[in-house]
C-alpha cells in the first residue's frame, strides 16, 4: 500500500471520529421532572432548566432557549382563582400563530416578543427573540395543561412525546357539577339580558 493511499484513509478516520465527536457534543441531554407531584413527568433539558415557581397554580420552567409552562385543572378547586384564566390566555397567544402537524402533534410558530409580552412572564428575566415553537397539551384524565415553547422545533417535539401522564388528583364531581351551574347561569343572564334592558326601558325611560 502506498503512501497516498494511507494518507487518504487517515484522513477518512479523522473525519469520521470528527463526526462522531461531533453529534456527542451537540447531543442533548434530558431529565425528568415532575409536573404535579407524584404524578405526570415531562423531559427537560439537564442541568440548564430552572424551575421558576408557582404563580397562582401555574407552575413555570425555563432554560437558555424555551419556556415549560404548565396548570393543573384539579390541582385547586377554587373556581374564582385566577390560574386558569391566566393559562388559557397563553394558551390563546400561541394558537393564534401558524400551526403545523408533526408527528401527530400540532406545534405552533409564534414570535418570542408575542410570548413575553404576557403578564405572568414578569416574574422571570427572559430575553427570547425569534421564533417559538409551541405545542400545547391536555389530558382529560389526569387534568394536565401544558405549553412548550422552545425556538428549537426538535426539543419541543421530544418534550412532548416525553410526557407520562399520571391522575393524582380525584375526580371531583362536585366542582364539574359547580362549573356547570355557572355556565348555565351565565348563558341564561346573557340570553336574558336584551328583555331585561328593554323592560327596564319601557318602565322608566319615558
Amino acid at each position: 500500500m502506498n503512501n497516498k493511499k494511507i494518507i487518504i484513509i487517515i484522513i477518512l478516520l479523522l473525519i469520521i471520529v470528527g463526526a462522531i465527536l461531533l453529534i456527542f457534543a451537540n447531543s442533548i441531554k434530558y431529565e425528568k421532572v415532575e409536573i404535579t407531584p407524584n404524578g405526570t413527568t415531562i423531559d427537560v433539558i439537564a442541568n440548564k432548566t430552572q424551575y421558576q415557581g408557582d404563580v397562582d397554580g401555574i407552575k413555570l420552567w425555563s432554560w437558555d432557549t424555551g419556556v415549560l409552562v404548565a396548570f393543573n385543572s384539579y390541582g385547586d378547586n377554587d373556581l374564582l382563582k385566577i390560574n386558569e384564566y391566566g393559562f388559557n390566555t397563553i394558551n390563546e397567544i400561541v394558537k393564534k400563530g401558524n400551526s403545523e402537524n408533526i408527528d401527530g402533534y400540532t406545534c405552533y410558530t409564534i414570535n418570542a416578543d408575542d410570548l413575553l409580552q404576557i403578564e405572568i412572564f414578569n416574574i422571570i428575566k427572559l430575553n427570547y427573540k425569534g421564533k417559538f415553537y409551541c405545542i400545547p397539551l391536555d389530558n382529560q384524565t389526569s387534568h394536565d395543561n401544558i405549553i412548550i415553547c422552545c425556538n428549537d422545533k426538535d426539543i419541543a417535539l421530544h418534550m412532548a412525546k416525553s410526557v407520562a401522564y399520571k391522575n393524582v388528583y380525584p375526580n371531583d364531581t362536585s366542582l364539574d357539577g359547580a362549573k356547570s351551574t355557572v355556565e348555565n347561569i351565565t348563558n341564561t343572564l346573557e340570553s336574558k339580558s336584551p328583555v331585561i334592558l328593554n323592560e327596564i326601558k319601557n318602565k322608566y325611560i319615558k
